[in-house]
């Protein structure tokens, strides 16, 4: 059998998990501040459970991502198959109430004070083989 072209696995998925983020790192140990960003918003919206790729692990998903979406940038968030955005595109979506509408049938009750979740919509990123993993993200 031959391996899985790089656009079918992206397509695989995106379209294989309701909420699906390429990002650098993992959600547990995000690599770069967008990232985190990303994870927290996700966070703060309830979704506990998303489909991740870190695609430092692999340099064919990283680039090839960024062809599927045609977006040159990661991290990336797809909801069922629909490219929302990179990081500053879902931190304003975030601090709409776009995503949070959006992301609700896949949230569970979040127990955060309004003022933390305030903080993610105006956070500023900080410093600092391709598997599709499920992470659970515990609740804040």
């Amino acid at each position: 059998m031959e391996p899985m072209d790089t656009q079918e696995r992206i397509k695989e998925q995106v379209t294989g998990n309701r909420v699906m983020l390429y990002m650098k790192g993992t959600p547990q140990a995000p690599q770069c501040g967008f990232s985190a960003l990303a994870v927290q918003v996700l966070n703060a919206c309830g979704v506990r459970e998303f489909g991740s790729v870190n695609v430092l692990a692999d340099p064919a998903i990283r680039e090839g991502v960024k062809n599927y979406s045609s977006w040159p940038t990661i991290p990336q968030l797809y909801v069922e198959g629909e490219f929302i955005g990179g990081c500053d595109i879902v931190k304003q979506l975030y601090a709409s109430g776009e995503l949070s509408t959006k992301l609700a049938p896949y949230s569970a009750p979040v127990s955060a004070p309004k003022a933390a979740l305030a903080r993610v919509a105006t956070a500023r990123p900080i410093s600092g083989s391709s598997v599709t993993r499920r992470a659970t993200m515990p609740a804040t």
